[in-house]
């Protein structure tokens, strides 16, 4: 069999499963499977296929048409203007929330120096996405998840900013009174009993401790929000990511916590998705 075939083959097969992408995703699998780039795939459609490569090739579209993340087959996901190393145990970045380091970025366009924290650093895209861009700042991450620290670790020193970042497994309440100029957020914030009408690809694959926000969606961002008062220094910055329909709960717990709101960014698919508020 030939790459064309297989290709063909495998589309067929996720097409059949409500793969959407089932062509790309094809040819992205297939390039991990003979260690080769989509490009080579593309100009070489009639190279032959040995039988191991086949079989190894059948195995992934199988895994893909029950619904597991390309991103967690192919062990990557770019973000910004990075690729970010990913599995099982970290939540994918997803485009939507590049909207946070757009807003950093415009905010802190003419400062030169800036100490900040993400509370939930899962692979890092946000903080070492930040410190790749602004090459003096200094970044703090911390996470509930062990693993997700080993994860940021591995893809701060990849993107050379590892020794900008200091990584902690802690829960936000943990933090001694160290004063930031700026705290980021992506919390979990997934009503508990809407986690299962998400994607399967979301639900059967993706770390519940990055998605579940309690049974209004909004555990996470009170603790958050509170100790970010205590944490952020008189007029520094609390920039939330939030769910489409949370914007006027968060707003009242952010009045409440002394933070005034500075605005409300939409997405992509103009839902609100970003908070950026500042520390009275």
């Amino acid at each position: 069999m030939n790459i064309e075939t297989a290709i063909k083959n495998a589309c067929k097969e996720l097409k059949k499963n409500k793969i959407s992408s089932a062509l790309l995703d094809s040819e992205l699998l297939l390039s991990q499977v003979i260690k080769k780039d989509r490009k080579f795939i593309l100009l070489n459609l009639d190279k032959k296929l040995d039988e191991c490569t086949q079989a190894s090739f059948k195995d992934l579209i199988s895994k893909r048409s029950r619904g597991k993340p390309l991103a967690y087959m192919t062990g990557s996901k770019s973000f910004w203007k990075y690729n970010f190393k990913v599995n099982e145990k970290v939540l994918i970045p997803r485009p939507d929330t590049e909207t946070m380091i757009e807003q950093v970025l415009k905010i802190y366009k003419n400062k030169n120096y800036l100490n900040f924290l993400e509370v939930g650093v899962g692979s890092g895209c946000i903080a070492l996405s930040i410190l790749k861009e602004k090459k003096s700042f200094l970044g703090t991450g911390i996470d509930l998840s062990q693993d997700c620290i080993e994860i940021c670790r591995y893809n701060a020193k990849k993107l050379g900013v590892n020794n900008r970042i200091k990584l902690l497994k802690s829960d936000v309440d943990n933090l001694i009174f160290r004063k930031y100029d700026l705290i980021v957020s992506n919390p979990p914030y997934i009503k508990k009993f809407d986690l299962k009408k998400l994607d399967r690809e979301v639900i059967d694959y993706e770390p519940k401790l990055a998605l579940d926000g309690g049974l209004e969606g909004l555990s996470v961002f009170r603790k958050v929000i509170k100790k970010s008062s205590e944490l952020i220094k008189i007029h520094g910055k609390l920039i939330l990511e939030i769910g489409y329909d949370q914007r006027v709960p968060v707003i009242k717990m952010l009045n409440e916590n002394n933070f005034y709101i500075n605005k409300i960014v939409k997405d992509l698919a103009n839902n609100d998705r970003c908070i950026i508020s500042t520390k009275k």
